[in-house]
């Protein structure tokens, strides 16, 4: 039995079922139009209203608010399935579904009910917008500023690398209400794109990623109710690295999904392709580099599955989440490269998804904390665990 097959026998019947259906999705809407979205950058809303309206997009949402209520486990287990064959759509698809399922936190009110009815549909899509021009790892440096007035709040900023923003009309942004107070003044505001004061910008021409609408958007006197505060000041720092500690680790299972891509691929390639009257995976140096990038899923799969269960038992996955993260960026990014070199110059050929798995690697290796910061926290580990 494989580790992915062990995992699944942890998941309930209608689980399965989701999984099941995401598999087919992936190979019958997502494989055959990858390469085209790649290269005439493409952001794929219909393809993505698909996806959410089979359920992909509300996997976690409460049975309440119209969701099925299904575990993290069952959206890290799709997320891994669909990015095998593109991991731009699929962060697209995961960035739009975690929204969702924090819009459905807002005090309800009729506007809160018509936000998740359309979200649900795809007719909204969603975002989330911590990252700026000028803070990303250092989230608590936000330039974002929001004043309180009479009814709301009044927000002006800009916004960067934020996944859908090309397209999303639901943005759940990260703003600093005092300064004086540090990471305790951020608050997060629920920001809809047809608003006046709302100014989307071009979406960031980004290799690997064009699927993903990745890009940015200011706010100029733009003015939120108060019912559309999400999470208050002291609240919104917190809640935000505790989604950030479960990003990581679907991020390393959509790591270990371009990285099986990759290894099939290459392996399927070598078992075809002959040089001086045999297979070339008969080749020591080929077969024992492919062992490796075997090896390295394994233990990839190993570190996000172990995570998944902490994060589904209530436990604090803080350190599995930076480890996992950690080795799923290094380890794919070798792996992915290793699998072309396997495949030679044909392994850069379009037909194959390999150098878009590699691009998309590069991009893991900066979304939700960089190797340097995931080396930062495993040391501060290390330091608590093994210092008298």
């Amino acid at each position: 039995m494989t580790l992915t097959e062990e995992f699944d026998q942890s998941l309930l019947p209608g689980e399965l079922i989701l999984l099941e259906s995401a598999k087919l999705f992936g190979a019958t809407n997502i494989s055959p139009n990858a390469k085209q979205w790649e290269y005439t950058r493409k952001f794929p809303i219909d393809e993505l209203r698909q996806a959410i309206q089979r359920g992909f997009g509300s996997i976690e949402l409460p049975q309440i608010f119209g969701g099925p209520g299904f575990s993290f486990g069952t959206k890290m287990r799709i997320a891994e399935e669909l990015s095998k064959f593109d991991l731009a759509f699929t962060f697209a698809l995961i960035q739009h579904h975690n929204a969702l399922v924090r819009v459905a936190e807002l005090s309800p009110s009729d506007h809160s009910r018509e936000l998740i009815a359309s979200m649900l549909t795809g007719d909204l899509i969603g975002c989330t917008a911590m990252s700026e021009p000028e803070a990303g790892s250092d989230f608590s440096s936000l330039k974002t500023v929001a004043k309180k007035v009479a009814g709301g709040w009044i927000l002006n900023g800009k916004k960067g690398w934020i996944t859908n923003a090309t397209d999303a009309n639901v943005c759940l942004t990260y703003a600093q209400t005092d300064t004086s107070l540090g990471s305790k003044g951020i608050a997060c505001f629920v920001v809809l794109g047809d608003k006046e004061g709302f100014i989307r910008q071009a979406g960031y021409e980004l290799h690997g990623a064009h699927a993903a609408g990745v890009g940015g958007y200011g706010l100029v006197d733009y003015f939120v109710p108060d019912a559309l505060v999400l999470y208050a000041p002291g609240l919104a720092f917190k809640t935000a690295l505790q989604g950030v500690n479960r990003a990581r680790i679907h991020v390393t299972a959509m790591n270990a999904g371009m990285l099986e891509s990759s290894l099939s691929i290459a392996t399927q390639y070598g078992e075809n392709r002959r040089a001086f009257g045999k297979s070339i995976l008969e080749f020591q140096g080929l077969a024992w580099s492919l062992a490796n990038v075997a090896t390295s899923l394994e233990a990839m799969r190993s570190l996000a599955y172990r995570g998944a269960r902490q994060i589904m038992r209530g436990e604090d996955a803080l350190d599995s989440a930076a480890i996992a993260k950690k080795f799923g960026n290094e380890q794919t990014l070798s792996g992915v490269a290793a699998c072309m070199q396997a495949m030679g110059a044909n392994g850069l050929r379009a037909e194959y998804p390999l150098a878009r798995h590699l691009a998309a690697a590069k991009l893991l290796s900066y979304t939700d904390g960089t190797v340097e910061m995931m080396n930062e926290r495993i040391s501060g580990a290390v330091k608590k665990r093994y210092v008298l």
